[in-house]
């Protein structure tokens, strides 16, 4: 059997480097930046009110309450055509550039109109009150963001703001997924005995979609080689990575194996752990095929160990690997010693000032409602395992 951390390390080392491309703004939510962003213009572009108000002459507001001469209102997204004079005010609406002659706005709560043609200020208003100065959020040549930013909401706004329409960044990968096996269905209805529903491919489909690619669901691929070899030769074609699962163990039936093996470069490992020990892995013209175990628990854990990774590798992730976090065992957690490091499903809580973890039901590798119960996976070493209100690691899913 092999180590965990190799197996990891060689597959890293196995797949593309990310593609940098110029993406569309409003497809760029959750990529990496390809390059550094600076401003080329300024955010506000001109002085405008922050506040619905009355834009005024601080000095002429000293003396407060003090009534002014309405002078013309004011809108956002048009330009001011009056000046304010000694003694004027001017109606002014959140957004409106700052009319000439004024140095404040008065909020309209701090104020109460006086006829069709005056206003009396309440207050005294400083000079700037509630004024956003051009710059104020980002001036022009500002380094805004730094490559390798994954690009959050807020960061797609700020670059609205700067007149991008699109950026610099690496591309969503495309993500082939596909099931093998005779005996997997879908849908409703009733089972021929042998049968049973494929759910790893719409977890997997899922789980890839999580991990910011693109999923394409490719169907499942029967027990025959010929089949198999086709799907995967259209797969490879049409993807920068595929994910199947099944027939990759030591099975007469597992064709995944004998397929890669005459397609591309194939790596077979027995990995040191529980669940998910067999693994594939191959390139067939230089696309990356992962071929994870057929149990669902096992198909699951092994993607967030080694596919997951590796494809936001792909995709200029800084940060690939989920969190771990040292967390205290809510119960005990007995195993055997076999050599291998085990990933026990369990649902972790945050109490006071530190994590708590509790098994999250039965841990055999086809039980897959207590994945589905999980938000964490559990890293008991070698040994007896872990006793209550021991510390232990634990990789976060959420």
């Amino acid at each position: 059997m092999e180590s965990l951390e190799v197996v990891q390390a060689h597959i890293r080392a196995a797949v593309p480097s990310p593609r940098a491309g110029m993406v569309p703004l409003r497809d760029a939510l959750g990529l990496v930046l390809a390059g550094d962003i600076a401003a080329g213009e300024a955010v506000p572009p001109f002085a405008n009110t922050a506040m619905d108000g009355y834009a005024v002459r601080a000095a002429d507001t000293t003396h407060a309450p003090v009534r002014l001469r309405v002078v013309g209102d004011l809108a956002a997204g048009h330009a001011p055509t009056t000046r304010v004079g000694a003694g004027d005010a001017i109606r002014i609406m959140t957004g409106a550039p700052m009319p000439p002659g004024a140095d404040a706005i008065v909020m309209v709560e701090r104020t109460e109109r006086d006829g069709d043609d005056g206003v009396t200020i309440q207050v005294p208003a400083a000079l700037g009150d509630h004024i956003r100065h051009p710059g104020g959020d980002v001036a022009e040549g500002d380094a805004v963001f730094a490559a390798g930013a994954v690009l959050t909401p807020a960061h797609l706004g700020v670059l609205a703001s700067l007149g991008f329409a699109d950026v610099p960044a690496y591309p969503r990968i495309r993500v082939g997924v596909i099931s093998t096996g005779d005996e997997l269905r879908e849908g409703p209805g009733v089972l021929a005995p042998g049968q049973i529903r494929d759910s790893n491919r719409p977890m997997m489909v899922a789980l890839v979609r999580e991990a910011g690619c693109d999923a394409v669901d490719l169907g499942i691929g029967r027990d025959d080689e010929a089949a198999v070899t086709a799907m995967f030769r259209d797969a490879a074609a049409s993807c920068d990575a595929i994910i199947t699962t099944g027939g990759v163990s030591v099975g007469d039936y597992d064709v995944v194996k004998a397929v890669l093996d005459q397609l591309g470069v194939l790596e077979w490992w027995q990995v040191s752990i529980k669940p998910a020990k067999p693994l594939a892995f191959a390139r067939i013209d230089g696309t990356p095929v992962f071929g994870l175990p057929g149990n669902p628990v096992s198909s699951h854990v092994s993607f967030e160990l080694f596919a997951r990774p590796a494809l936001r590798q792909m995709m200029g992730h800084p940060e690939v690997d989920r969190p771990v976090v040292t967390a205290i065992a809510g119960e005990a957690m007995p195993r055997r010693a076999d050599g291998k490091l085990y990933f026990d499903r369990v649902r972790v809580r945050y109490d006071g000032d530190r994590y708590v973890a509790v098994r999250s039901g039965t841990q055999a590798s086809n039980v897959l409602s207590g994945m589905a119960l999980a938000n964490g996976l559990a890293l008991l070493p070698d040994g007896p395992g872990i006793d209550a209100g021991a510390p232990l690691q634990v990789m976060l899913l959420t």
